[in-house]
């Protein structure tokens, strides 16, 4: 998920996005730790888009 795009979603439906961005990490960070992931590129893309997710919440609730 890009910067732009993240920008243009409301707070209700950034906090919603966080939750299930969240647990699908967690989901994947588990299945790697069971099996290794085919591609294990996708939990750090994962982590840095929770990340700015969180970032813009945060900003948000400044302004």
């Amino acid at each position: 998920m890009k910067q732009s795009e993240i920008i243009e979603l409301s707070t209700e439906e950034l906090q919603e996005k966080l939750g299930s961005l969240k647990k699908s990490y967690t989901d994947l960070k588990m299945a790697h730790s069971i099996s290794p992931l085919e591609i294990p590129l996708q939990l750090r893309v994962l982590r840095r888009t929770v990340a700015r997710v969180a970032t813009e919440l945060t900003k948000r609730e400044l302004q």
